[in-house]
């Protein structure tokens, strides 16, 4: 069962060989010997108690001749971030939230559901989308603790989507859903191993998704390949009345069509250096990549730096601290009058009163200055928005796009895993994200190589809606290296491979 393709389920289980309700019950015993106990990865907080009885009615609905499509019968984890208006809860991490109801599915849930996968639990997460503090550890919430990496049990997974990342690559389910505001699906991807996709801003409805900023959110699939992470985008699209940044334009219901193997013959792609230099093992690793790509028929177009980067941190944090504010208090104030908060500075009390549980290893800095901010019609909340999209867009990504003529950029998607640390914090990733992050473009990272055993990616980005081009490009990037191995759940990165 390790590695099978979504493609590799849909042919088992068409053939007969296996049934959905077995795959399950495969998974299920996998998550227990490998998450519950075992290596003890922490990767999901809870399962869905229906998941048997799910798949077993989609079992008769194949018996009967029909099949949704490719995602039929197929198990998925979704982030606690995503509600589920069933018997799981959705909490964000937090025990502020624990048995939250959701009063009903996240638009993309329910395209989810319908297309036949299977939500077969919640993953782990850095609490509250790590929108806590500046001092968090990744991959740990107060009420599912510390999710581990694969590949060296005492490193980080990054977050916030760290038990999604982690799930996918420990074969503890077919493909995941994390979400994303700034690097929670690119980081947690690249350095679990997986390809991970952050779409276009509206691409994926934000309905029913526990938010930070609506001007960044997004969910988006992570996948073991880049053919499972595009059936998976596929199935999440689709326009939601309740969600005005989706509309009809440039969405696909199917982005397998663009799985090329000779998808970089002739294509021009730049080469942002400002990424390059934090490390020089991972910048070795994305050299080979860039000889690879350019023996598939690319042309790189070497430097093609996106200028601005480093000034966008100050006003991107302005923006997420003023959205955080009103986007949560609007989230939080439809939740059932059972739960304990309905505001963020109900939230923060509770933090308080629960000092010890919640906050053993580090504070709630960044909602208190998030609840320092007003209303979203202020000028300084304006002003740092509009600085944002023209620093990331007009004179960023668009820009270099523009200058070069390029049909996509390509950079480092960061640094191996770090050591899990409760007394500094997260050390930083070195990574890519922030230009399409703030930007709302795509963004893909596909397994690149590894540095002493431990995963590192490569990010390919570009213009608004650029979907199906990143998709094409990642494939062929992806055919032609094949870099993903499965993790081993070492203890420790092996010394030996230091040699």
């Amino acid at each position: 069962m390790e590695e099978w393709t979504i493609l590799e389920m849909q042919a088992r289980m068409q053939s007969g060989e296996i049934n959905s309700l077995q795959l399950i019950n495969k998974y299920l015993d996998r998550i227990e010997a490998l998450d519950r106990n075992g290596p003890r990865l922490n990767s999901i907080i809870e399962l869905n108690p229906d998941a048997q009885a799910i798949s077993e009615k989609l079992d008769m609905e194949r018996g009967e001749g029909q099949v949704r499509g490719l995602l039929h019968g197929i198990p998925i984890i979704i982030k606690d971030n995503i509600d589920t208006a069933d018997r799981m809860t959705t909490t964000a991490g937090s025990l502020a939230l624990e048995g939250s109801i959701a009063p009903q599915d996240a638009f993309f849930v329910t395209r989810l559901r319908e297309a036949g996968a299977v939500i077969l639990g919640k993953a782990n997460l850095s609490e509250w989308a790590n929108f806590r503090s500046p001092y968090s550890v990744s991959g740990w919430s107060s009420r599912g603790g510390q999710t581990r990496n694969p590949y060296a049990l005492d490193r980080n997974p990054c977050g916030s989507s760290s038990g999604s990342a982690v799930a996918v690559a420990a074969n503890l389910c077919a493909g995941a859903v994390g979400t994303e505001t700034d690097g929670s699906i690119i980081c947690p991807s690249q350095t679990n191993g997986i390809v991970g996709i952050k779409p276009t801003l509206g691409l994926v409805s934000r309905s029913g998704v526990i938010p930070i900023a609506h001007s960044q959110d997004t969910a988006g699939p992570m996948a073991r390949t880049v053919t499972d992470a595009a059936i998976l985008l596929g199935a999440m699209t689709g326009i939601d009345p309740h969600d005005q940044a989706t509309y009809p334009g440039q969405v696909y219901p199917d982005y397998t069509q663009f799985l090329k193997k000779d998808g970089l013959k002739g294509v021009r792609i730049g080469v942002a250096r400002n990424f390059f230099g934090t490390n020089p093992l991972v910048d070795k690793i994305i050299e080979n990549c860039l000889e690879a790509i350019k023996a598939q028929g690319a042309e790189l177009i070497d430097p093609a730096n996106i200028k601005h980067t480093a000034k966008i941190e100050k006003t991107e944090l302005e923006v997420l601290f003023y959205e955080f504010k009103n986007d949560l208090n609007i989230y939080l104030s439809n939740l059932d009058q059972n739960v304990p908060v309905h505001s963020l500075d109900e939230v923060i009390a509770f933090n308080e009163r629960h000092q010890s549980k919640i906050m053993p290893f580090f504070g709630q800095e960044r909602m208190l200055k998030a609840q320092e901010k007003g209303p979203l019609a202020e000028k300084a909340y304006l002003k740092a928005l509009e600085t944002n999209h023209r620093l990331s867009r007009d004179e960023g990504i668009d820009a270099t796009m523009k200058k070069y003529n390029l049909d996509a950029i390509v950079a480092p998607s960061g640094n191996p895993a770090w050591l899990v640390d409760y007394v500094n914090g997260d050390c930083g990733s070195g990574g890519s994200s922030s230009p399409a992050a703030v930007a709302g473009y795509p963004n893909i990272t596909v397994p690149a190589g590894f540095v002493h055993g431990l995963p590192v990616g490569l990010s390919f980005f570009g213009k608004a809606y650029s979907e199906p081009v990143l998709i094409r490009l990642a494939f062929a990037f992806e055919q032609a290296v094949q870099a993903r191995r499965p993790p081993q759940f070492l203890p420790s990165v092996n010394i030996q491979q230091m040699g």
